[in-house]
């Protein structure tokens, strides 16, 4: 009996360590030469591009997301480069279209280049709660790390907020 009993607990653990799985990083896009909507990524934002790149190079990534926006593009471009990956474009806003896109992840993981009225909404959308309210026009090192795990009650989600 005490067998059973251990052995089917040893089968809840390992099934509930089994559970799909989704990871975002969300980051805003790098700095920008200027603030048309059009513009590129300053020689600021291309260093910090490559920034990003080094601090996701132990990461295994899925899938990168980007908006339609160069700065965006140029933000992902190195982390897709050393990952061999393509970009994925997705409209910035409502941001429910990319966080659907996430919820049918199964043990997958991607990257989300936003902006700075987009990543904490997305963030919160996955079912978080960010300590920061709002990102500010000059602030471009967040990194928002969304871990979800899906149980029997739906998706459960944490959130590690770092600066890169």
């Amino acid at each position: 009996m005490l067998k059973t009993y251990l052995v089917g607990l040893t089968l809840l653990g390992v099934c509930a360590s089994c559970s799909p799985t989704a990871t975002l990083y969300i980051v805003r896009h790098a700095e920008r030469a200027n603030d048309s909507d059009t513009t590129s990524l300053s020689a600021d934002g291309l260093r910090r591009a490559d920034k990003l790149a080094l601090r996701l190079a132990q990461v295994h990534l899925d899938t990168i997301y980007v908006t339609p926006y160069t700065r965006t593009r140029q933000t992902a471009l190195p982390t897709a480069h050393s990952k061999g990956l393509p970009l994925t474009q997705y409209p910035p806003s409502p941001v429910t279209r990319l966080t659907q896109r996430i919820r049918t992840f199964r043990n997958k993981s991607a990257l989300a280049v936003g902006h700075s009225n987009t990543i904490l909404e997305i963030a919160r959308d996955l079912g978080t709660t960010p300590v920061r309210q709002m990102i500010q026009h000059g602030d471009y090192a967040n990194l928002l790390i969304v871990k979800m795990r899906l149980t029997s009650s739906g998706w459960k989600a944490t959130l590690k907020e770092e600066t890169y």
